[in-house]
C-alpha cells in the first residue's frame, strides 16, 4: 500500500518528480544550515515551541529537556497572575522591620534607662509587710562614717535592648555640707530624651537619711520620707510604707555604701551581707547587697580598681545589679551594671569627674 505523497508522485510527470526532489532536498539544506549556526538559547526557544522537531537535530537534544516541562509551566504562571494568598504577609514584614523595629529600640531603649537603672521595677507594697532591721543593718550603723567631698561624675552609659545596642551619657552631681546633702543623677540621649533621679536628706551619725527621692522621665513621682511618723508616702497615690531603720532610697542607698567602706573597707570582707529597705518612687523593695572581690576595670577614664557588690534580682524577672566602687576615688561608684536574665543590660562607666 502506498502512502498517500508516493501516489501523488506517481501520477505526476518524471521531470516534475525530479524536480520536487531536487526542490526538497534544496529545503533540507538551508534549513540544516540555518538551524545549525542559532545560538543555544534560541535552540531552546525553538524546541519549546516547536515540541516535535526532528529528533536527528542534535544541539537541541543535548541543550533542553524532553518536551514534557511545556505543562508544568502553566501553573507556575497561573501562581505569579493569580491573587497570591502569602502576598499580604510578604508586603507586612518589610513594613514591620523599617517602621516598628526604630520605634521599639528607641522605646526599649528609653524603658531600659527609665526602669532599669537603679530602679528594678518594684514588687507590691501589700506583699512586703515591715520587717524588724536586721542584725546587719544594726552593726552597720555602729561603722564610722567617711562622707565623700562634692563631685561631679560623668560616666559613658552603653546598653543592649532585644539585640539592639545603644548609647547615652551619665552625670551624677553629690553635694553635701556636713549636715545635709544634696544628690542628682541624670541619663540622656539626645534622641531619647532624659531620666533623672533626686535624692535630698540629712547627713547623721548614720549615714544618710533621705527626706525626698524623686524619679523624672516625663513628669516626676516622689517617694517622701516622714521620719517622725515612720512612714514613706508616695505622690503616685500608691500605698504608703512604714519606714524601717537605715532605710535608703535607690540612689542614696548607693551613696550610703560609700560612705560605708570610705572608713573602713577592711570590714567589709568577701561575702559580707548588707541588707536595705531600699524606697522606690512607687514602693518599697529589700535589697541585699553581697561583697565580692576588688576588680581591675577597664573604663573611658582608664583602669582602675573597684570593689565589687552584688544585688541578686529580686524577683524572677528583675535586673540583677552590680556595682564597683573605686578605693582611689573615695569608693564613689565607677562602674554599675544592671543585666537582665534574656540578655539586656544598660551599663554606666565612669568617665571623670569635674568640680560640682
Amino acid at each position: 500500500m502506498h502512502t498517500l505523497p508516493a501516489v501523488f508522485a506517481m501520477n505526476l510527470p518524471s521531470r516534475t518528480v525530479r524536480n520536487l526532489a531536487l526542490l526538497a532536498m534544496a529545503v533540507v539544506w538551508v534549513h540544516s544550515v540555518m538551524l545549525g549556526g542559532l545560538p543555544i538559547s534560541l535552540g531552546w526557544l525553538q524546541a519549546v515551541q516547536s515540541p516535535t522537531a526532528d529528533s536527528s537535530t542534535s544541539f537541541l537534544t543535548r541543550s533542553i529537556p524532553a518536551p514534557t516541562p511545556a505543562p508544568p509551566a502553566a501553573p507556575k504562571m497561573a501562581a505569579a497572575t493569580a491573587p497570591p494568598t502569602e502576598a499580604p504577609a510578604i508586603a507586612r514584614i518589610p513594613e514591620k522591620k523599617v517602621a516598628a523595629t526604630p520605634v521599639q529600640t528607641a522605646q526599649a531603649a528609653t524603658e531600659t534607662i527609665a526602669k532599669e537603672d537603679l530602679q528594678p521595677a518594684s514588687t507590691p507594697p501589700a506583699q512586703q509587710p515591715p520587717q524588724a532591721p536586721s542584725t546587719a543593718t544594726s552593726a552597720m550603723a555602729a561603722v564610722s562614717l567617711a562622707v565623700p567631698a562634692p563631685v561631679r561624675i560623668k560616666y559613658d552609659i552603653k546598653g543592649e535592648v532585644k539585640g539592639f545596642p545603644y548609647t547615652a551619657n551619665g552625670e551624677l552631681l553629690w553635694l553635701q555640707d556636713g549636715k545635709t546633702y544634696d544628690a542628682r543623677l541624670e541619663i540622656s540621649h539626645f534622641l531619647l530624651g532624659s531620666r533623672v533621679q533626686t535624692s535630698k536628706g540629712l547627713i547623721s551619725a548614720q549615714g544618710l537619711e533621705p527626706i525626698r527621692f524623686g524619679d523624672k522621665v516625663r513628669s516626676e513621682v516622689a517617694a517622701h520620707f516622714e521620719r517622725d511618723k515612720g512612714k514613706v508616702i508616695f505622690s503616685a497615690n500608691t500605698p504608703e510604707v512604714a519606714l524601717l531603720p537605715g532605710a535608703q532610697d535607690q540612689l542614696s542607698v548607693l551613696l550610703q555604701l560609700t560612705t560605708l567602706l570610705g572608713n573602713e573597707p577592711a570590714r567589709f570582707v568577701s561575702g559580707t551581707q548588707i541588707p536595705f529597705q531600699a524606697i522606690g518612687p512607687r514602693s518599697a523593695e529589700n535589697w541585699v547587697f553581697t561583697t565580692g572581690d576588688l576588680e581591675k576595670i577597664a573604663l573611658p577614664s582608664g583602669d582602675m580598681t573597684g570593689l565589687k557588690f552584688t544585688r541578686p534580682p529580686v524577683s524572677e524577672f528583675e535586673p540583677r545589679l552590680e556595682v564597683w566602687f573605686g578605693p582611689d576615688v573615695a569608693y564613689l561608684p565607677i562602674r554599675i551594671r544592671l543585666s537582665q536574665s534574656n540578655g539586656d543590660f544598660v551599663e554606666q562607666m565612669w568617665r571623670g569627674t569635674q568640680k560640682p
